[in-house]
């Protein structure tokens, strides 16, 4: 790591909430990275659990910051505050990195000084170690964020493969704290309005998938999903805020429908789809129609 007097070329920031049982993998796949000219960060989030104990022993390896609980958004925008780099790395303290991977983004960033926010290829686990699938980078040909509203799961890896330029947060602002949900998909909308998007099409990093029910989280994710879209339209081009991004809010509403009908929520994937056919009644007709079909049949998807 760089020495604490000087500046260095990357931060890694690690927020973590009660991360005891996890956060020591992610700070060991860090410190074990053969691109030695790092800061890392770990912000503690109000952690009530052993995390303080378990991140003890780094000593002067890691940097600390403790603040009370404010969410993911608000300890990831403590991380960006504290830091010192030209470029500033995101790693969920449940994941972990796979080596070369500071090596190689950073590189592509100072290759390319177009790119102002680079992610990798990333390998979903389950809990046992199991291979679930390879979140892969898209194939993208033209601007980056009119994709995006379209695909918004299209930045693999997310928040814990993401490198961004620390400079480009003074001009779109830091993680909205006001999500509960897609709050980065919300920043690489933001990012991508204004700075061109890289992806090494590589796993080099590890997203860990927990159990959980979807149920739960559904009311909340759909809320997220259209507010991100809402509160970025007008980042697009003007030619593409009328019936392109009807289009894609449209999309948000079907795969809503999906999980709704794998979750036994036929009522509530109907008015999905119902909502797809309104935004959209040519567009997306075609999508809302074999829904409708799929959930009349009641049919697995």
């Amino acid at each position: 790591m760089t020495p604490s007097t000087e500046p260095p070329a990357v931060s890694v920031v690690i927020p973590c909430y009660n991360a005891a049982w996890c956060v020591g993998k992610a700070i060991d796949s860090v410190l074990a990275q053969d691109l030695r000219d790092f800061e890392l960060l770990v912000v503690d989030d109000g952690s009530t659990d052993d995390t303080a104990a378990v991140l003890a022993p780094y000593g002067e390896a890691i940097r600390v910051v403790r603040q009370h609980n404010g969410g993911l958004s608000n300890a990831r925008n403590a991380g960006i505050r504290e830091s010192r780099g030209e470029l500033v790395a995101f790693l969920d303290a449940d994941d972990w990195w796979l080596p070369g991977k500071l090596a190689r983004q950073t590189t592509m960033m100072r290759a390319q000084p177009t790119v102002g926010f680079v992610s990798t290829a990333a390998r979903v686990e389950d809990m046992e170690g199991q291979l679930l699938n390879i979140w892969a980078c898209t194939a993208c040909t033209g601007p980056f964020l009119p994709h995006l509203f379209g695909a918004n799961g299209d930045v693999a890896g997310s928040g814990s493969a993401v490198m961004v330029r620390r400079q480009l947060f003074d001009q779109v602002g830091g993680f909205d704290e006001s999500l509960r949900s897609l709050e980065d998909v919300d920043m690489w909308m933001r990012l991508a309005a204004v700075t061109g998007y890289a992806c090494i099409d590589e796993p080099l990093a590890v997203i860990l998938k927990r159990q959980g029910s979807m149920s739960r989280n559904l009311e909340v994710m759909k809320d997220a999903s259209v507010r991100v879209m809402t509160k970025n339209r007008h980042l697009l081009p003007c030619g593409m805020q009328g019936a392109f991004w009807r289009s894609c809010l449209a999309g948000i509403h079907g795969d809503y429908a999906k999980w709704r009908l794998r979750e036994g929520q036929r009522r509530a994937a109907m008015r999905e789809v119902a909502n797809m056919l309104a935004l959209a009644p040519i567009g997306q007709s075609r999508l809302a129609l074999g829904l409708l079909r799929d959930i009349v049949l009641n049919r697995a998807l």
